[in-house]
């Protein structure tokens, strides 16, 4: 995999490259694709080496009666392969250049505390890591 890295934003045009990528948890829903697409508050930047897509970063733009939009990153993932090349790197810093010209100023994620690689990519983006915090779920999707 010696191949230049390009990276595209999301859109009608160039969807159909992710259909049988292996940077998600699952297989793309044609369905679920369709939406994400439909709706203007959610952003993904992908990366192709070649024809194949080896990494993505998703997010969706929160907004709230009484604050400025704020921006959840809500997933990253760089196929086993392709890792270690500065791709998830260049997607985040693509996606919160996204997130910022949107109007988002509070930009926010949430890991497992022991993803340590993932930890220090934020890091290295200049996240601020916060304690004290308690997250909850309904539905089993951030269980391991």
């Amino acid at each position: 995999m010696d191949e230049a890295i390009t990276y595209q934003i999301l859109s009608p045009e160039n969807a159909h490259h992710l259909h049988g990528c292996d940077v998600f948890d699952k297989s793309v829903d044609p369905d679920q694709l369709a939406a994400f697409l439909a709706d203007p508050g959610h952003d993904l930047v992908f990366a192709t080496m070649g024809t194949k897509v080896v990494g993505m970063a998703s997010g969706t733009v929160l907004f709230h009666p009484d604050k400025r939009p704020a921006f959840f990153i809500n997933e990253v993932g760089v196929n086993e392969e392709a890792r270690r090349r500065g791709i998830a790197t260049a997607l985040c810093t693509r996606l919160l250049d996204l997130a910022r010209q949107r109007g988002c100023h509070e930009i926010w994620l949430a890991t497992e505390t022991d993803n340590i690689e993932a930890r220090g990519l934020y890091r290295k983006l200049g996240g601020r890591e916060v304690t004290g915090v308690v997250a909850y779920e309904w539905g089993g999707s951030a269980s391991p």
